[in-house]
């Protein structure tokens, strides 16, 4: 098999060796996927076993499919925040069944095809001006940032929303607490990766993850990190015990549920994945794409209709085999930050989901802590963005600084997208720049659909 002719490495100023250390490193800093969506999902009833195999193969085939479409590294996965709002939300809020919700997702995922294949999402890509695309990255940075820190417990809810762990509070009878201790170590593992990112160490952020890992197991042979699921502190060695086996997808495959697609409810719920999802998705291709230079000078990133078909036909695809909207991550950025440039990086990062399904205990045994600093390093990079906005013009660095700040304080991409457009608008219109910038018709369009949205939702 020519790698070269199929990924055009050369052309993309990679190489076979960067491309699989890129997916290695992207797969690394979203294996807890694997262990997240299941939770999630096993809340509104699903049996979590059938929802790790689905999460696994549907990552599996939508990124084998960005890599096929679109020859990009994007990694596509079940999103988070969609399967919180599929469980929580839509099924033990509003009371439908979670074969129900599958089906939302199904028509979601094949409007969002048809909206591909008529270039409307590829029009609103190419509507938003380019100051607004790097604020989408800045954004990007500082919330994935922030995830990292939450998933950590480095940062912590408070009387103030917000605050650090208290490490005062984590020592009982002389003892640090295990949770303290992994606080701790993520602090340290992004030193080390920092560290590593200076040095120019190859593949510092995989390396980062490993280290910091590492001191982990170290941590609790010695006895300083106790395990006890009951408060969070998982075995941080690989669990071998039930042998090697894919648990069975029979009990959520093909399972969704169409009886009340023609109420209101229905279409609400099916507009509000299919909104979040739209906008989420653009947002991270703009943010990673951005930082990877895979703009053209118009803004535009290249092959886009690929990418946005992989991501819509994952979604169908996961809802069949049995899982919440599947999207293009974030985390992608970890990747790009690493070299990545081509399908090359996405392929490396299918086959490893797909090995997951066999080796599960493997990857089930990464903690939250060791995949922290990755994501705060990957923030790091991903803020550089800010110096190529244009501070000098109020009229575009307002909306671009609304943006940045939606994104980590409402803890949403598509919030700071449609609070970025909807400023956009007003204020060039307001000060009678509309015309002046001759600003895409579409950005009017996406302003009042997002006012809606608030209105409506």
């Amino acid at each position: 098999m020519n790698l070269e002719k199929l990924f055009h490495l050369k052309e993309n100023r990679t190489d076979v060796k960067t491309e699989v250390l890129a997916g290695v490193t992207t797969f690394m800093t979203m294996a807890y996927i694997l262990a997240v969506n299941p939770n999630i999902l096993s809340v509104s009833g699903m049996d979590s076993g059938a929802v790790f195999t689905a999460t696994a193969l549907a990552s599996l085939f939508a990124t084998l499919l960005m890599a096929l479409f679109a020859n990009y590294p994007f990694v596509l996965a079940p999103g988070m925040g969609l399967n919180a709002y599929f469980s929580y939300t839509v099924v033990l809020q509003m009371g439908y069944t979670w074969q129900m919700a599958l089906a939302a997702v199904f028509i979601e995922g094949i409007v969002f095809l048809v909206l591909s294949l008529t270039n409307v999402r590829e029009s609103i890509f190419n509507a938003i001006p380019m100051n607004l695309k790097h604020a989408v990255s800045v954004g990007i940075g500082i919330f994935i940032a922030f995830i990292g820190m939450q998933n950590a417990k480095i940062v912590v809810d408070s009387a103030t929303l917000v605050s650090i762990y208290s490490f005062k509070n984590s020592v009982k009878n002389g003892i640090f607490a295990s949770e303290g201790i992994t606080v701790v170590l993520a602090l340290i593992g992004i030193l080390i990766t920092g560290v590593l990112l200076i040095k120019k160490v190859k593949g510092n952020i995989l390396w980062g993850i490993l280290i910091t890992w590492g001191l982990g197991i170290l941590c609790q042979l010695t006895g300083l990190y106790k395990v006890n699921p009951d408060l969070g502190a998982f075995n941080l060695l690989p669990d071998f015990s039930g042998g090697i086996s894919v648990p069975s997808l029979a009990p959520t495959l093909m399972q969704m549920d169409f009886k009340g697609i023609l109420t209101l409810d229905f279409f609400v719920i099916m507009f509000a994945f299919l909104f979040v999802d739209l906008f989420d998705t653009l947002g991270t291709l703009i943010g990673v794409a951005s930082k990877a230079d895979m703009l053209d000078k118009d803004g535009k990133l290249p092959r886009i209709k690929g990418a946005l078909l992989a991501d819509s036909v994952g979604t169908s695809l996961g809802a069949v085999l049995g899982t919440s909207t599947t999207t293009t991550f974030v985390e992608s950025a970890s990747g790009v930050a690493e070299g990545g440039r081509t399908g090359l990086t996405a392929v490396v990062a299918a086959v490893l989901f797909g090995l997951s399904l066999f080796l599960s205990p493997i990857f089930l045994a990464i903690p939250s802590f060791a995949t922290a600093p990755a994501l705060v390093v990957v923030g790091f990079l991903m803020i550089t963005s800010v110096a190529r906005i244009n501070f000098e013009d109020y009229t575009e660095a307002i909306p671009a600084y609304i943006a940045i700040i939606a994104m980590p304080l409402m803890y949403s991409i598509s919030e700071g997208i449609s609070l970025g457009v909807i400023s956009y608008v007003i204020i060039n219109t307001a000060t009678g720049n509309g015309a002046k910038k001759n600003i895409n018709p579409l950005m009017y369009v996406l302003a009042v659909l997002f006012v809606i949205k608030y209105i409506m939702l």
